[in-house]
């Protein structure tokens, strides 16, 4: 069934009017994942990365010299599903009334002012998050110029898992298309033509960051050490910590001294334990990635205008919010993973002011917090005292995992966690106005109960 399987996916994306460059990337994710090829890696074939250089030591650069030539390209293709939401994700609110696209727009015209550079942004939206993403960005007139504002990610069939063909779900034939993964990055921006455009009016360089992460902002320092040193791609990693632990980590492959990323879906269950021991796999991928435009086109030129990049196979249901309809296999890759596509790429150690990814409400919880400031250019910066060290937040998902529910259980927004270690709810609890988490913080409640007004310190029991 495979052959037929392959041919009905590769005619529903010619239908669908997806790029060649797509096709042929998804015909050779499908062609590995028949031949058995799972992107599996174990972690007795791994070996953890030495020492790598730091941003810290990098010498000062001439900004305005150094991002002349540098585009900044967000990922917008997501929406914010895992928060119950429909829309895009960097539409919702981050911090003081501003969404994330709204703070990634603030910092881009600051930077444009400040060392007088022209500075493309650009987007790369997917066909559900590209409508409203356009509406938004049409209440900034003063970001546009004459470069187009994004381009569309690739879509691709998810499969029957036993068949192997293209799932049908004629209740809703959305749901039978799925993003390859961000990895699509590289072959949509050639596809799209952005990449001719950019190198054509004389961009060198992209930074490639989640919208998510407002703490990725351009850093002239790195733009200039790609040049220095003639990096064609480098990504920017953190030292792990427990709140890590779930990251996709970089490795060393022992077979052939080789880099590659480690994602969770990459890790066999018996190594899940290994795969969080954030010590041993110390860095850790922000998915702040710097590359060379030039060499890119060069390696999509060579490899048909799509890398062949780590195959990741992501299980689900085709109706991700119903656990009982069919189940589907995804064909995904990490962008990440082209680290491996690169013989001369780097890593650059980074502080944890540059990875502030929101990927749940309990990084939401902690990005409005005030252990955060929005500085005048809209910079979200960590409160000096509090340096690099966050606290660690876990809310209990029954009651806070969905965006509408978290909301409505802090109505006058976060408690101050300004001085606080850790921070964990169990049970159903609303936050009223002044309370002041201290120290580690565990609040338990068997019942629905509300806290004001009030200083936690240690355990709080509700009954």
């Amino acid at each position: 069934m495979s052959t037929e399987g392959l041919k009905a996916a590769e005619a529903k994306m010619h239908e669908a009017g997806q790029s060649g460059g797509s096709i042929r990337a998804f015909v050779s994710a499908y062609q590995r994942l028949v031949a058995g090829e799972s992107g599996v890696l174990a972690s007795d074939e791994l070996e953890p990365v030495g020492d790598v250089p730091s941003l810290a030591e990098l010498p000062d650069a001439d900004a305005a010299g150094a991002l002349e030539h540098v585009a900044v390209i967000k990922l917008n293709g997501g929406l914010a599903t895992s928060m119950g939401l429909r829309s895009p994700k960097s539409l919702v609110e981050a911090r003081e009334g501003r969404s994330f696209l709204d703070v990634i727009i603030g910092q881009t015209l600051a930077l444009r002012r400040r060392y007088g550079i022209e500075l493309p942004l650009v987007l790369m939206d997917s066909e559900a998050t590209r409508a409203e993403t356009l509406r938004a960005l049409a209440d900034h007139p003063e970001l546009r110029d004459d470069l187009a504002p994004d381009f569309l990610q690739s879509m691709i069939p998810k499969l029957d898992a036993e068949t192997l063909a293209p799932v049908s779900w004629p209740r809703e034939p959305a749901l039978e298309w799925c993003p390859p993964g961000h990895g699509d990055v590289y072959g949509a921006l050639a596809s799209s033509g952005m990449l001719e455009t950019l190198l054509e009016r004389g961009f060198r360089y992209a930074m490639i960051s989640n919208s998510d992460n407002l703490g990725a902002t351009l850093d002239p320092q790195i733009a200039a050490h790609l040049e220095a040193e003639g990096v064609h791609f480098l990504m920017e990693v953190v030292e792990g910590t427990e709140a890590d632990r779930k990251g996709g980590h970089i490795a060393r492959r022992r077979a052939d001294g080789r880099l590659v990323l480690r994602e969770t879906a990459q890790t066999p269950p018996e190594d899940l334990d290994s795969f969080r021991d954030y010590r041993r796999w110390r860095y850790y991928n922000t998915n702040n990635l710097w590359v060379d435009l030039r060499a890119l086109g060069e390696a999509l030129g060579e490899s048909g205008g799509a890398l062949e990049l780590p195959l990741i196979v992501n299980g689900k249901t085709v109706d991700p919010r119903d656990p009982d309809s069919p189940p589907v296999l995804q064909l995904e890759s990490a962008m990440g993973a082209a680290i491996g596509s690169f013989p001369d790429a780097g890593l650059l150690l980074v502080p944890r002011t540059r990875f502030v990814p929101v990927k749940t409400t309990d990084d939401l919880l902690v990005l409005r917090s005030d252990v955060y400031t929005l500085s005048d250019e809209l910079l979200v910066e960590p409160r000096p005292e509090r340096g690099e060290r966050l606290p660690f937040v876990e809310l209990d998902p029954r009651f806070y995992k969905l965006l509408d529910d978290f909301e409505a259980r802090f109505p006058d927004g976060p408690p101050s966690l300004l001085e606080a270690d850790r921070f964990v709810v169990d049970g159903d609890v609303t936050f009223g106005p002044d309370v002041v988490v201290r120290g580690a913080v565990e609040v338990k409640a068997e019942e629905p109960m509300g806290i004001e007004r009030e200083v936690l310190t240690g355990v709080t029991v509700g009954v």
